[in-house]
């Protein structure tokens, strides 16, 4: 089969961001000629600023201030040597001061994402192995990757979960001399924290865990002397934790410290760290003003300070307290996430904010699930309570307006993010739609669907009450699918969309490059089950092609299509289901437009092949109508061939042969990682045989050609007949052993087309995969496209780890 196009996954970054970017709160310019850190200036406008990461405002204060510009004039605007040859003369004097804070053997890097690039490949020995947390941060993340190369097992749990670190743990024991779990000690997006002291537990029960932490966002608003959120636990440093803080953000100045208190391995990360032997060091301005803010952390101001925002931190938190916002993590961190759910509502709220006088961020994708969007408030203590209130005020007004005009509720969001509901009326405005749901084809006209959806792949109302017949009451979960069936219509009764879901279970991998699938299923023949989830798709994963009809003709298309969507989050709840999917789109930017804002993403699927051509009589009269290189291809890898095989069209082939039919499409199923999908059960086979719109196109090599006297089938298209319009064959079985001898794929895509044409039937539905081989008997190739709505990004994330040959 030929290769699959696979999803650039900064391509559906660059969507993302771009609509944001279009919407006006994303990729923004500061005005003015100057900035005191209370208010920010966006498009001459002074908006208070709740968007800052510089916590305790230290980057204002003027001692810092008057620091970096007398060393500017004292040793200009850089020191441009490596370290490792020589340090400018302000360094001993920050380092000596950084080690005071921690109490240990400390090393100034130029920012932390250097920090982690220089650290973790320098640490993470060949015989060692790790354990990310879902959401430690990019930078840590992007470090980790440079280990798998070197061969050392990168793997990844959901976030803070426990239980899953322990089966990690014990997994990669037997193989690990140190087990390194990497996580934040307080995560940037929901302000929430690591569970250091079970972590702490964990290690103890776990020799060989040691524990790295960044803590960027919990340095100086928290601890002794400031030293963050991870010390203010631990107290005293292990030697088997390694912790990253910041001398930028809270901290006032520029760069980064690791702080490690086993002195050997200090010595071996000053020595050589990567980026801290081959970049330039920190400005002298920026370590003469990391060593001004390091004295106000050494002093009894930095507990005044502390105390000073947490007064404001917990003010916030009472006002939202006596709210119904969704915030989703109540703590005394001073970033705040009020949940927004769909991309569309966070672009309004942020837009209805910046108009009131409100600066925040919006967090988005990929930083949080698309569905999971939301504004990220960071109190600091530049801010007034005051302002604190009328924010609070501002927000309790605009965000129901932002629901109404984005057409959700409160509880819609809250459902997204696992919160408590509140009892709220429902702002999801009235429309005059009528929607009837079923969850089996016999309970839906025939008539109506197959005007809807018939002549396409396998969906019509015949080809249903099929698949849902076999796909039931089956011995795998992977088998056991239910069926989800949607029309929704005007007032006057007429259609305006139809479309059906399945639930069923998926492999993560579905999608990923075959080299990802192969290393995946070795762990598969342990546990069946790895990284599979249960997924709420359009379509099944038996069909292909447009499973959607849409009226879009009619006013209230875009309605229909939000209810839709309302309709499926209320089914997605019930199911528990991971992973919402619209399938199979072909190029469509308005609609592109809408599911974006709907908080899907969208994912390039395989190419799809169409053959419609059946305007010839005889086989000259088909070649006539390919392409030049096409006719060659037909004289020369199908015509000379067809002569060795007995072609046959059957309906009720013997048992014997059925079973040879199943291992023809095994063999093809289990050589085709690049749309890695579970395999179907064998009474799938034996129930096409029973049923009137399924036949088989068989070659059977002659004997002459074979190696044994027994004559069997070396290839079978298993195929549907759909309302006498559309023939699909849907699967097909190999004989690896002749295939390329014989030419037989493209032997049995040429007799589709004969059979097609035989019936009288307008058009072949030869649906995924292998488009260039289709496309060389005459099949248009259609792209296609999916969007996908994820609960989280763990698998997404999960996926990026393993290793793939063919990147």
């Amino acid at each position: 089969m030929a290769k699959i196009k696979h999803n650039n996954f900064l391509d559906t970054v660059d969507d993302v961001i771009s609509n944001a970017k279009m919407a006006g709160v994303l990729h923004l310019y500061a005005e003015g000629n100057e900035f005191k850190g209370r208010k920010i200036r966006i498009s001459a406008r002074d908006l208070f600023h709740f968007g800052t990461t510089g916590y305790l405002g230290l980057e204002q204060d003027e001692r810092l201030k008057d620091a970096a510009i007398s060393a500017i004039r004292q040793y200009g605007t850089q020191f441009p040597l490596s370290k490792s040859y020589i340090s400018h003369p302000l360094y001993r004097e920050l380092e000596e001061k950084i080690f005071q804070m921690y109490n240990n053997p400390i090393i100034i890097t130029k920012n932390s994402t250097l920090g982690h690039m220089a650290v973790i490949p320098c640490v993470i020995r060949d015989e060692d192995g790790v354990i990310l947390d879902h959401q430690v941060h990019w930078s840590v993340q992007s470090a980790a990757q440079i280990l798998r190369t070197r061969g050392i097992p990168v793997e990844m749990i959901r976030h803070n979960n426990l239980e899953m670190l322990e089966d990690k743990i014990k997994t990669l024991s037997s193989k690990c001399n140190k087990i390194w779990y990497m996580a934040d000690g307080i995560y940037s997006m929901y302000g929430d924290f690591a569970p250091i002291a079970e972590l702490v537990e964990l290690s103890n029960k776990y020799p060989q865990l040691h524990l790295y932490f960044d803590d960027v966002h919990g340095m100086s608003w928290k601890g002794k002397n400031g030293t963050g959120y991870v010390m203010d636990v631990l107290k005293e440093l292990p030697e088997n934790v390694l912790l990253f803080g910041t001398l930028s953000k809270t901290f006032g100045a520029s760069g980064a410290v690791l702080v490690c208190s086993d002195k050997l391995l200090h010595s071996k990360i000053k020595n050589f760290g990567g980026p801290l032997t081959f970049s330039a060091q920190l400005e002298p301005a920026s370590v003469a003003a990391a060593s001004a803010s390091a004295d106000i952390h050494l002093s009894p101001e930095i507990y005044k300070l502390q105390n000073q925002l947490a007064d404001k931190i917990n003010y916030f938190n009472f006002l939202l307290k006596n709210t119904d916002l969704p915030l989703v993590e109540y703590n005394n961190s001073p970033v705040f996430f009020i949940g927004t759910g769909m991309p569309v509502t966070g672009y309004k709220f942020v837009q209805r904010l910046m108009k009131e006088g409100f600066y925040v961020n919006l967090g988005l994708f990929p930083a949080v699930p698309v569905k999971n969007t939301g504004v990220r408030i960071t109190i600091s203590r530049h801010n007034e309570k005051a302002e604190i209130k009328s924010l609070v005020e501002a927000m309790t007004y605009h965000f129901p307006l932002a629901l109404e005009e984005t057409n959700t509720s409160n509880n819609r969001i809250r459902r997204a993010f696992n919160l408590s509901e509140v009892n709220s009326q429902s702002i999801e405005k009235e429309e005059d739609l009528i929607v009837q749901y079923e969850n089996s084809i016999n309970k839906v006209n025939k008539e109506e669907w197959n005007k809807l959806m018939g002549k396409k792949s396998t969906f019509d109302w015949e080809g249903l009450k099929f698949i849902e017949e076999v796909f039931k009451e089956q011995e795998k979960p992977e088998n056991n699918w239910s069926f989800h069936y949607f029309v929704i219509r005007d007032k006057n009764f007429q259609p305006i969309l139809a479309t059906f879901f399945t639930y069923s279970l998926w492999k993560d991998d579905m999608l990923a490059p075959a080299a990802v699938s192969s290393k995946l299923e070795e762990k598969r023949k342990e546990n069946p089950y790895y990284l599979t989830s249960y997924v709420l798709s359009m379509g099944s994963l038996f069909t292909e092609g447009e499973h959607l009809f849409l009226e879009k003709s009619h006013p209230s298309f875009k309605a229909a299509l939000s209810r839709l969507h309302f309709e499926l989050e209320g089914l997605e709840k019930k199911l528990k289901t991971t992973m919402l999917v619209f399938r199979d789109f072909q190029a469509d930017n308005y609609l592109n437009d809408i599911l974006h804002e709907q908080g899907f993403f969208k994912v390039n699927m395989p190419d799809s092949c169409v053959y419609d051509n059946f305007s010839w009589n005889t086989v000259d009269d088909y070649i006539a109508t390919l392409s030049s290189r096409s006719r060659r291809h037909f004289m020369k890898d199908i015509m000379p061939y067809e002569e060795m095989f007995d072609i046959t069209i059957e309906e009720s082939p013997k048992q014997t042969d059925l079973d040879i039919f199943y291992d023809l499409y095994l063999n093809v199923k289990n050589n085709n990682r690049g749309l890695n999908t579970f395999s179907y059960p064998k009474n799938l086979f034996e129930q096409m045989v029973k049923n009137r719109n399924w036949e088989f196109i068989v070659l059977r090599l002659k004997k002459k050609f074979f190696s044994t006297k027994t004559e069997r089938p070396v290839g079978v298209m298993f195929c549907y007949k759909n309302l006498n319009h559309t023939y699909v064959p849907n699967y097909i079985g190999l004989d690896y052993g002749y295939s390329e001898e014989f030419q037989i794929y493209r032997q049995l895509l040429f007799q589709t087309i004969k059979r097609t044409k035989a019936l009288g039937f307008l058009k072949v539905d030869f649906g995924m995969t292998a488009s260039f081989e289709k496309k060389k008997v005459g099949a248009t190739v259609r792209q296609q496209t999916s969007y996908v709505q994820t609960r989280e990004n763990y698998s997404i994330e999960m996926l990026e780890l393993l290793p793939n040959e063919s990147r």
